[in-house]
């Protein structure tokens, strides 16, 4: 157990490698009740997250998710997020549990001073945006995988696997009411659970009685970096826009936001630096801030990097200059005073069978 995000967080339960196994094979469970929880309603929820979210919340029906990122005045990544749209004005966003506090002081700011009230109305009264963090009441526990929707199955009383990709249903789960997601953070397919909290250690063990392995931050991280996705704090932060992070596929470029002038100057000009794929020979695993080189001169730095137990190869991704980005490169890595060899790829490295 280990601290993270002001949380206590298993690394590993029967290892990490038998932990992505059964991620990549089967099914693997998580326990991320750490992520947040934050329900956004009123007559002017729309609006107000179609100005902080880099994603269309107009454009989201019903009964569909989508994945976008959170930008400062600059373009910088405050967070990224899952958001969820349960009703014509009411949505669940999940932020990461570092960035909690920080989302909910960003959207209580704009909040305030620009969708504070509706004409004639007492903003008091009838608010037009309203935001309530229920993370600690609710539980958040995800189970991915190729087994995963038959397991889920079993202790659905509606089918679960006839939920869509980025898509949510209410049902009994374990005689239980929940919010499922086909959502998750592996690479894999899979389901996250919304529960109450008073239920959470319930749904646990049915999903591991069912077959579920459950797995730690360990398995996650190098999930996550097989599949070439994003963490904040390492590919994005504030200093970083999406667009260098190569995610202007989740960027509107149709209207403005916070941050849209600095995106669409840089998708139209370009980024200096870029995010890669590294592959390295071997389980000489690059971590982050090691220095990438070329020909002795350093032009960039490792974000992320692990041992690939699916690819049988380490892996990692870092920022390089524009001119070193093309797939097919080869660079060197100062992994503790000892120059490696490495060769950049296309993001991602693993992508699974449909």
């Amino acid at each position: 157990m280990v601290p993270f995000g002001g949380w206590d967080m298993p690394v590993q339960y029967s290892g990490i490698l038998a932990e992505v196994k059964a991620v990549r094979t089967a099914a693997g469970l998580f326990d991320v009740s750490h992520m947040g929880r934050l329900y956004i309603s009123g007559p002017r929820a729309t609006q107000f997250l179609d100005w902080v979210l880099t994603g269309s919340a107009d454009t989201l029906r019903v009964g569909r998710a989508r994945y976008c990122m959170i930008c400062n005045e600059s373009g910088g990544v405050i967070d990224d997020t899952i958001f969820y749209r349960l009703a014509e004005d009411r949505y669940l966003l999940i932020p990461n549990a570092g960035n909690r506090l920080a989302v909910v002081e960003w959207f209580e700011s704009w909040i305030e001073n620009r969708f504070s009230g509706m004409p004639g109305a007492d903003p008091a009264v009838s608010p037009a945006v309203s935001m309530v963090d229920r993370t600690e009441s609710t539980a958040l526990i995800a189970c991915q995988g190729p087994g995963a929707a038959r397991i889920m199955d079993s202790l659905c009383e509606d089918a679960a696997s006839s939920v869509r990709p980025f898509a949510w249903k209410e049902v009994n789960l374990a005689g239980k009411p929940v919010m499922i997601g086909r959502t998750g953070y592996t690479g894999e397919d899979g389901f996250e659970i919304v529960a109450q909290a008073r239920d959470a250690a319930l749904i646990w063990n049915s999903l591991m009685e069912k077959g579920a392995l459950p797995c730690g931050l360990g398995a996650r991280d190098v999930l996550r970096l097989e599949a070439g996705l994003p963490l904040h704090g390492h590919e994005i932060d504030q200093g970083t826009t999406p667009i260098e992070a190569g995610l202007s596929r989740f960027v509107r470029f149709d209207k403005e936001y916070v941050g849209s002038v600095v995106l669409a100057q840089q998708n139209e000009a370009g980024t200096e630096r870029k995010l890669v794929g590294l592959t390295v020979a071997g389980r000489s695993a690059p971590r982050a801030e090691y220095s990438i080189l070329h020909r002795g001169e350093i032009i960039g730095r490792v974000t992320s990097g692990s041992y690939s137990p699916t690819l049988d190869t380490s892996i990692a991704m870092g920022y390089v200059l524009g001119r070193h980005a093309s797939p097919g490169h080869v660079v060197d890595l100062d992994i503790r005073g000892r120059t490696v060899s490495a060769k950049i790829v296309a993001l991602p490295f693993y992508t699974r069978s449909k």
